[in-house]
């Protein structure tokens, strides 16, 4: 009998359920028992039928064979529900639908217990005939039927399979009672709103475990409908479900696949794009990942190109587990990891396939035996399962991820092998591009790193600080360059220079420009005539890059401005091309932008380039820079250069702070364009360190050229370089008398080195030419070129100048007591006799 709980808590009434007629058969299938209602249902009397055989009562022998059937099914699982035909006294066949349930007696005897409904009787919703108890008993449908109050009152043999809870343990009671994996609750809410509104509910999914697979966890679809009966009302509700969990999977993988694109390559990073993979993965599709990638590949160099011959050196790239700190890692991320020949990842390397180990426990006797730090790990945090997956990439392997789970009960499956394959593969290739990118990148940075200054002198005319931010990034490539030269006569050039775009072009194209400009300043140009010379240069590069790639063009509208300090004069003659002017701090911290005249970027030709000279004091600031720090202030530069302003009006700070303090007042974040900054602080040579005298252009005036030589030199100390610069001095007056025009003038200038000019009208350039043993002259420039370190010419506005350098010695700690040491070489001349002849 049902128990009370198990009843319905609404009373049903008459017209809903007909009474059902009871018969009682023993186990040799004779009739032992027979209601009113079973006589009333077939018009045969208790007297006929009870001590009889309960097949005389059925249509045919194909209904026999049923009830063999049923009998069976009811001693295996408690009772049987179906339809059959049974056979009225008159002839007739009447459809019932009957229910058999075992009996036991007292003295442990078995029999069965028959409840039949007359079909045609039945509530309204009840369909009789063949046709509706192959549709409800043997449909791959699981279906079922609940009374009002959501209490099972039917089910069918496939529900009860899916669900593995026998039929017995359902009717009469409710979802969550029986199924406590599933979200009832929602379910329930359904099916109320269903039988109060009428509407049915197609296709619900929801997700759970059932005690038919209680491990794993399914996707079930399912639809709800009213059941009315023939006055519309609500007598109970019908619902269908399917297990659609190979269509959720495929939907969760689908989804779970796009998202990765999103998620995965986000940089061009190897390390970074290994980790986003390890991030990505658990815990969605793993408890523990790890991405294993070749040494080389990090660098961004081709991994070795036959992986089967040797295992190559391994680095762990990504980590990531559900556990923090990822403690089931014996190594850290960035360190090399050791790899057994045996495993399943060395075996995925070779092999270049996928392979699934859906037991580490049993591996008795193979590679984990020979790693007892790894066996503990497994045992510890209980690893159960691994999937090892090369990370391939248009042919080339160049590491191996792999997938463990853990707390995730049910081990990986071959469906969770291609999803880990479709995983890995598309953040191979993301993987792969960052590696080609790091390659080009290293290349880039490099090159940039050779072309431009590794470190910046100014000499005793300036002191220099400077800055260098890339685009986007503080160790990118870009074209923007800076540069201090040293120049004859203590003089110093500054260049700062724009090119356009980003990137390897942008970078090679700067170093041709500051190597023509190092050759220019070398030739002694002034600041116009060296961009008029730049310009035709780059009109010429511009047409060739034209002709041969024309969507390479990056050095058409490059722009440069070129400053000349003199720290003996204190004067900075400026020209620019196109570039912001240089901002100009006086020592009481006044700032002002240089006036100069713009001039047009390099490249556009036919225009001309014009210079300024400003006369700075001892102490005073230049700052020469790109418009990419000044661009990222506002969509006005000028608001970038009231900020410049601004910062620089602290000329007191140390040029390294300064130019920090510059840099993150204008450029708190990684620039859009590239970004240079070059901060030179001038001084000045006093008398002290400069001499110069006026001498006629007369023959006897070499001599005395070089007693006034050798005076200042014994006065700074400097006696080891009187000879050589006698000599040298003789040598430029007598060419200068010679061969120039007059006034001549003739200058020492001591800083880091001694330098030696002689001036005259002459614009005749001299000439270096090595004499036959048997000529009588020519021979002074050469002398001059093998006793300095360097020498040369330039030209100035009244005439020419030849300058030779020296190094000056470092001074010896000798005693104050000793003797000076006497003058080698060859008497010094009179003042009153003439000169020797002149060598040059």
């Amino acid at each position: 009998m049902a128990s009370e709980r198990d009843l319905p808590t609404e009373p049903l009434r008459p017209r809903e359920v007909a009474d059902p007629a009871m018969a009682v058969i023993d186990t040799h299938g004779t009739v032992t028992g027979w209601t009113p209602a079973a006589e009333a249902l077939l018009g045969r009397p208790a007297a006929d039928v009870v001590g009889r055989s309960a097949a005389a009562l059925l249509t045919s022998s194909e209904d026999v064979s049923r009830a063999a059937e049923a009998a069976g099914h009811s001693r295996a699982r408690g009772s049987w529900t179906g339809l059959t035909t049974l056979l009225h006294r008159s002839g007739r066949p009447v459809e019932v639908g009957l229910r058999v349930c075992p009996l036991s007696g007292p003295d442990g005897r078995k029999s069965w217990l028959a409840a039949v409904v007359d079909l045609g009787r039945a509530p309204s919703w009840v369909l009789g005939g063949p046709v509706l108890e192959a549709f409800l008993t043997r449909s791959p449908l699981s279906m079922a039927v609940l009374s009002p109050d959501l209490r099972y009152v039917w089910i069918n043999d496939e529900l009860e399979r899916l669900g593995g809870v026998p039929r017995v343990e359902r009717l009469g009671r409710r979802l969550a009672d029986t199924l406590p994996g599933l979200d009832t609750r929602a379910l329930e809410a359904q099916m109320r709103r269903v039988l109060a509104t009428g509407a049915p509910v197609i296709d619900y999914e929801y997700r759970g475990w059932t005690p038919a697979d209680p491990h794993r966890e399914h996707a079930y679809s399912t639809s709800f409908f009213r059941l009315d009966d023939a006055d519309g009302d609500a007598i109970g509700l019908c619902y269908m479900v399917m297990d659609v969990t190979e269509r959720w999977r495929a939907r969760e993988r689908l989804t779970l696949i796009n998202e990765a694109g999103t998620r995965i390559g986000s940089t061009l990073d190897v390390e970074h794009t290994a980790q986003e993979l390890a991030d990505f993965a658990v815990p969605r599709f793993a408890d523990f990942v790890t991405v294993d990638l070749v040494e080389s590949v990090l660098r961004g160099e081709e991994p070795t190109p036959d992986p089967r011959e040797s295992l190559p050196a391994f680095r762990r790239a990504g980590l990531r587990s559900v556990t923090a700190g990822t403690p089931e890692s014996v190594v850290g991320r960035g360190a090399r990891t050791t790899v057994d020949p045996a495993s399943p990842f060395a075996r995925a390397f070779r092999s270049g396939e996928a392979l699934i180990d859906r037991d580490l426990d049993d591996n008795g006797g193979g590679w984990l035996n020979r790693d007892p730090e790894r066996v503990e790990k497994i045992r510890q945090y209980g690893m159960h399962s691994l999937i090892a997956v090369p990370v391939r990439a248009r042919g080339t392997i160049m590491g191996v991820a792999s997938f463990v789970r853990s707390r995730y009960p049910v081990p990986f499956e071959e469906d969770d092998l291609l999803l880990a394959e479709d995983l890995v593969s598309r953040a191979a290739l993301c993987v792969d591009n960052a590696r080609r990118y790091t390659r080009e990148h290293t290349a880039a940075l490099t090159l940039q790193r050779s072309l431009l200054p590794h470190a910046l002198r100014g000499g005793t005319a300036v002191e220099v600080a400077w800055r260098y931010l890339p685009s986007g990034a503080h160790d990118g490539v870009g074209g923007d360059w800076f540069d201090v030269i040293p120049l004859s006569g203590a003089r110093v050039a500054l260049i700062v220079g724009d090119v356009v775009g980003h990137g390897i072009n942008a970078a090679a194209t700067m170093g041709r420009l500051r190597t023509a400009v190092h050759t220019l300043a070398d030739m002694e140009l002034p600041p116009d005539e060296l961009l008029a010379r730049l310009d035709d240069l780059v009109m010429r590069l511009t047409e060739e890059e034209a002709r041969s790639e024309p969507s390479a063009i990056t050095v058409l509208g490059a722009t440069c401005l070129y400053a000349v300090y003199d720290p003996v004069t204190r004067r900075c003659t400026m020209a620019r091309a196109g570039h912001p002017p240089p901002a100009v701090v006086r020592p009481d911290g006044t700032v002002a932008f240089a006036d100069l005249p713009a001039g047009p970027p390099l490249g556009l030709g036919g225009l001309p380039f014009e210079s300024a000279e400003l006369e700075l004091p001892a102490g005073s600031l230049v700052a020469l820079y790109t418009d990419g720090l000044v661009g990222e202030c506002g969509p006005d530069i000028d608001a970038g250069l009231s900020r410049l302003e601004e910062v620089l009006a602290h000329p007191e700070q140390p040029l390294e702070s300064l130019s920090s303090v510059v840099i993150d007042s204008l450029l708190p974040v990684p620039p859009s364009d590239d970004a240079a900054l070059l901060l030179a602080r001038t001084h000045a040579l006093t008398a002290d360190h400069v001499v110069s005298w006026e001498l006629p252009a007369e023959p006897a005036v070499v001599a005395r050229a070089r007693s006034l030589v050798a005076d200042r030199l014994r006065d700074w100390g400097l006696e080891g370089l009187i000879l050589t610069t006698e000599l040298m001095a003789s040598e430029l007056v007598t060419n200068a008398i010679r061969h120039g025009a007059g006034p001549i003038r003739l200058r020492l200038i001591r800083h880091t080195v001694l330098v030696c000019e002689v001036t005259d009208s002459s614009s005749t350039s001299p000439r270096l030419r090595h004499p036959r043993t048997t000529d009588e002259g020519g021979r002074g420039l050469f002398l001059v070129a093998q006793l300095s370190r360097r020498w040369g010419t330039r030209y100035t506005e009244a005439g020419k100048l030849i300058w030779a350098e020296q190094d000056i010695p470092a001074a010896p700690e000798a005693s104050p007591d000793l003797p000076a040491p006497p003058r080698e070489g060859l008497p010094e001349a009179p003042a009153d006799l003439p000169p020797a002849a002149p060598r040059g």
